[in-house]
């Protein structure tokens, strides 16, 4: 059972195109749906988390990534009575706007679009499900809740100030309230993000070498997990005493989310979502002294895994591959797939074709991106 400061769908602000709704999905479960049988969601398969695509076969990627971040957000929303199919949509779609390689990808990406109004991989996920994807017969993109793309673009809270291009001009045209904060089903999509990533990257740094399970043992929280388990089984074969370790590191994480959570929320009382919204701060996350914990554990991964020589010498091949690819398409429109050219030939500026020939790169998978570097330019 649902609290009454859950998302209702019974409640929902509705499609931009009006539809005539399913009568055994809900309209978020529907969303879930759509974005789950996405173009660009299928082609997280092949993006980078921290680890270049084809490095191994056993490191996140930005879809296992995202799977993970969906099945934390619906436990913290079912131990917190909220609306765990917008909570899932909104999870597994946070990530859609990611370039190849990564925030590698994006960083070099964004630094070409400097002229043209710059890249945001959150703006963009936006862009991609409103208009991108095109497959039915009725409209651009997948026809999203306004809850739904209220909480990809605002999960990680208010947007205000200079706001991403591709979400301003989206937000002109459907108003998403970008200056409060959203909905503690996309609050919990945003905290279970962190949640995941700081415990795989953990374990994708120990798998890689980059450091030992011994200096893992030391950081703060996981000192104790790795007590735990040397208390409850002495002697445990190495790799599954890091695993018990990291799964209760993983544990801590979850339901201090949780416990903060009902803390937040009892001292608020909200009646309706809109009382969420409208709250001086967000209500999902982390308490003071975990989030403190979290910075030493974040500051050990950066010095130690981001950082790595490994990890920057690929940085730098890849960044090569986007600050390539983009100059080449630009020059070379008639490159693009043949879908995509006539909205080269509707482009009415530099910007137009430049944002076209973003909106193509940040699409590529990375093994797709490697592969056309060669084929283009490489060859050339």
């Amino acid at each position: 059972m649902t609290a009454p400061y859950a998302s209702d769908p019974k409640r929902a602000r509705g499609r931009r195109v009006p539809e005539e709704e399913s009568t055994f999905r809900s309209c978020f479960q529907r969303d879930r749906d759509r974005i789950i049988h996405a173009s660009a969601f299928r082609r997280l398969k092949h993006k980078t988390q921290v680890f270049i695509e084809h490095e191994g076969d056993y490191y996140r990627t930005r879809l296992t990534h995202s799977i993970e971040v969906a099945q934390v957000a619906r436990t913290i929303a079912g131990a917190l009575g909220l609306n765990a199919e917008l909570t899932e949509a909104v999870a597994l779609a946070h990530d859609l706007g990611h370039t190849p390689f990564g925030h590698t990808g994006e960083d070099a990406l964004a630094e070409m679009m400097l002229p043209y109004g710059g890249f945001d991989h959150n703006a963009q996920a936006i862009r991609i499900v409103t208009h991108l994807e095109r497959h039915y017969a009725d409209f651009d993109g997948l026809n999203l809740t306004w809850e739904t793309l209220e909480g990809i673009a605002k999960h990680n809270g208010p947007v205000t100030g200079d706001i991403p291009w591709a979400l301003q001009a989206y937000n002109q045209t459907h108003d998403l309230e970008l200056n409060t904060y959203a909905s503690a089903e996309a609050q919990v999509a945003a905290i279970a993000d962190d949640v995941a990533y700081n415990h795989h990257d953990l374990h994708d740094g120990l798998r890689a070498e980059l450091f030992s399970t011994d200096e893992l043992a030391e950081l703060p929280i996981l000192d104790a997990c790795f007590k735990e388990v040397d208390r409850l089984h002495p002697g445990l074969n190495y790799y599954r005493r890091r695993h018990e370790a990291l799964r209760r590191f993983f544990g801590v994480l979850v339901e201090d989310v949780i416990r903060l959570g009902e803390r937040l929320i009892g001292e608020l009382r909200p009646e309706r979502v809109e009382d969420i919204r409208a709250a001086d701060g967000a209500i999902i996350r982390f308490s003071e002294d975990v989030f403190d914990d979290l910075k030493v554990i974040r500051a050990f991964l950066f010095d130690r895994m981001y950082r790595a020589p490994s990890v920057v010498n690929m940085r730098a091949e890849v960044t090569d591959v986007v600050t390539e690819l983009f100059p080449y398409f630009m020059a070379h429109p008639d490159q693009l797939p043949k879908q995509w050219r006539k909205d080269v030939a509707d482009a009415q500026s530099e910007t137009d074709l430049a944002r076209l020939v973003s909106d193509y790169i940040s699409g590529m998978t990375d093994r797709f991106a490697l592969q056309e570097h060669e084929r283009l330019i490489r060859r050339a």
